[in-house]
């Protein structure tokens, strides 16, 4: 059932109705996923999915919501949309490696990223994993681990703006889809978001060191070449960011030396300069 071009799921009905096309178009082309449900309102996907982890739910497992009430982003900071105007997704893995954990925030950002550079608009990286266009948030995501019965497991949450308007977002410096001119239907953006986050997973399933993984996050990070301030725990670095290390932590040259930032707020400070 595609909606026709000139109906905008997520803004009228949500992607609720839509649901077995999502998963039939997701789950036929996968190799990560293994069920889909979609629901039109949560609290936050991430708790829910990471609950069913607790209980037992399967490697691939996705939970799509049109709308969340309590999500989260990082550094506990709020995630909220207007109902209708983003979607939030979770993804449950129960990987076998156990090694390279830190790189998966970065490899869902390359996903969602090409996959909004495939609808059409100029996405890039904010280190480590928002997804900027024209240095305006359109999505976040966060990663959070679970400790289960069947062993330890991560949920990844993206939330995407699709339909919102300048007035609907939470800041200015936020955008949607809809802002930045992606004319595809939600429903369309969402199978391309969910298909290219299926083959980056497989993609660092499969890695046995992750130097091809940091070379396609740096060709597409915003953050390198830019002076940079990032927030620590109890201190701050500012300087240029010059690459990412090899668990994917961002190198940032002070006037006291080299500095790797594993998790922080990281603020762009002026336009990007070449490398």
């Amino acid at each position: 059932m595609t909606p026709p071009d000139d109906v905008t799921p997520a803004r009228t009905a949500g992607l609720l109705p839509y649901a077995e096309e999502l998963r039939t178009r997701v789950l036929a082309s996968s190799a990560t996923w293994t069920q889909l449900e979609v629901v039109g309102s949560t609290g936050s996907t991430n708790a829910d999915l990471a609950q069913r982890a607790r209980e037992g739910a399967p490697h691939g497992a996705v939970l799509v919501a049109d709308h969340q009430s309590t999500g989260r982003g990082r550094l506990q900071r709020s995630w909220s949309a207007p109902p209708g105007t983003s979607v939030a997704m979770s993804v449950l893995l129960r990987p076998q490696r156990s090694d390279g954990w830190s790189w998966l925030p970065l490899a869902t950002g390359i996903a969602v990223a090409d996959a909004v550079r495939g609808a059409g608009a100029a996405a890039a990286l904010k280190w480590p994993n928002d997804v900027l266009v024209d240095d305006h948030k359109l999505a976040g995501i966060l990663v959070e681990r679970v400790e289960t019965d069947q062993g330890r497991a991560v949920v990844i949450g993206c939330g995407l703006n699709t339909t919102a308007t300048a007035d609907e977002l939470p800041v200015p410096t936020a955008t949607s889809l809809a802002e930045v001119g992606v004319t595809g239907s939600p429903l369309d953006a969402m199978v391309g978001v969910l298909l290219r986050w299926d083959r980056m997973m497989a993609f660092w399933a499969a890695q046995e060191n992750d130097d091809l993984l940091g070379d396609m996050y740096a060709n597409r990070c915003s953050t390198l070449g830019r002076q940079v301030r990032a927030q620590l725990a109890t201190t701050e670095v500012v300087g240029r960011a010059t690459g990412i290390d090899a668990t994917g932590g961002l190198l940032v040259q002070t006037d006291r030396g080299e500095v790797t930032v594993v998790a922080g707020d990281v603020v762009h400070l002026r336009p990007s300069v070449p490398a």
